[in-house]
């Protein structure tokens, strides 16, 4: 299969236009089609056809159980598939909708079982861009999207990235510059008497208590094993292919400690790649070779860490990296999707200092 990739950066234009309706085109016939959203590409199929959406799993070789998000253009898209839209769901939908957020529904039969691995519930995305929202107007059906890459590597936030993984896999690939955000949507968890957050993303914890006046943390967010009611939530995820450390600590000690671990791991034969603070990859310049150290941007700057881990973990596959230093930063806002991802990425390894 050839994968041909259109620019829709500038959705008025007349090639965006006509890509935006051979993308429609396509998902309604039922094959897949990569688009940009404001967090990461998506990987689409049509929602409501299970065989479809199977295509999905197998573009990815992402595991069956583990369910996938609809996204919509609107709300009377969502009121097709939600069975109903509790109280706390509405307040955050008037908050929070369109934008990088989806909310755990109980879901109505016309919901392929495939799409939620055998739930009684459907994950529900009404996504900030524009371009996302017009692909699924053209499409005109809710579109199931986890993201554009092989199950388990890091998310794609470029369209450069998703052909890395997808080049032969589907037909089109919607070209919209780079994700704003770098990391998935915030899942919330509205079926039960308290929302409960199955992932961190930009909408965070503490933007949730502002409006719900509390939330709680799925115990799977720290690697406790439960049933997954969410994408992320099971197996091991956002993955470079050398294995990766978190080093997780005070700021001002952070340049002393990789120190010391990229002195030991080179000692033991390997060569070390970094992804860390501009501040921790100057002070290792004359240790780590300008190739395999990765900045993310200053300490404590989420949005740009948030905006840069993922294309960071994909560049050191183009290395001869074989181990990986990881810094970690405080678990607060967007910290915690930050810190959650990388957790993931490192299959909770890390190192406290």
């Amino acid at each position: 299969m050839k994968t041909e990739v259109r620019k829709i950066e500038d959705l008025k234009s007349e090639v965006a236009q006509d890509a935006l309706a051979e993308a429609g085109k396509l998902l309604r016939s039922g094959q897949l089609v990569a688009f940009p959203t404001e967090t990461v590409y998506g990987l689409g199929a049509n929602g409501l056809d299970g065989e479809a959406c199977a295509r999905i799993y197998e573009a990815k070789g992402r595991p069956s159980d583990n369910p996938l998000i609809l996204h919509v253009a609107d709300r009377a898209m969502a009121e097709t598939i939600a069975a109903e839209i509790p109280p706390m769901a509405e307040k955050l939908m008037a908050a929070f909708l369109p934008g990088p957020m989806t909310l755990i529904l109980r879901r109505k039969s016309i919901v392929p079982d495939r799409i939620t691995g055998g739930l009684d519930t459907v994950g529900v995305r009404m996504p900030e861009s524009a371009a996302a929202r017009a692909m699924i107007r053209a499409a005109g059906v809710p579109i199931a999207a986890p993201s554009a890459n092989i199950s388990g590597r890091p998310s794609p936030t470029t369209a450069a990235s998703v052909l890395r993984d997808m080049d032969g896999r589907i037909p089109l690939i919607l070209d919209g510059g780079s994700c704003r955000f770098g990391v998935e949507s915030t899942i919330v968890d509205c079926t039960g008497p308290v929302a409960t957050i199955l992932r961190p993303g930009a909408i965070t914890r503490e933007m949730l208590t502002e409006v719900l006046g509390g939330v709680k943390l799925d115990p799977a967010l720290v690697g406790a094993g439960t049933v997954p009611k969410a994408p992320g939530m099971k197996y091991k995820h956002y993955a470079p292919k050398a294995p990766m450390t978190l080093l997780e600590g005070a700021p001002a000690k952070m340049a002393a400690a990789f120190r010391r671990q990229v002195r030991q791991l080179q000692k033991d034969g390997h060569t070390v790649g970094i992804l860390a603070s501009d501040e921790t990859c100057e002070a290792l310049a004359d240790l780590v070779p300008d190739a395999l150290r990765k900045s993310y941007g200053p300490q404590g700057d989420l949005s740009a860490i948030a905006a840069h881990i993922y294309e960071a973990l994909i560049a050191f596959d183009d290395t001869e990296a074989d181990a990986l230093l990881g810094e970690g930063t405080a678990e607060t806002g967007l910290g915690l999707a930050i810190m959650n991802r990388l957790h993931k990425a490192s299959g909770f390894h890390s190192i406290q200092i």
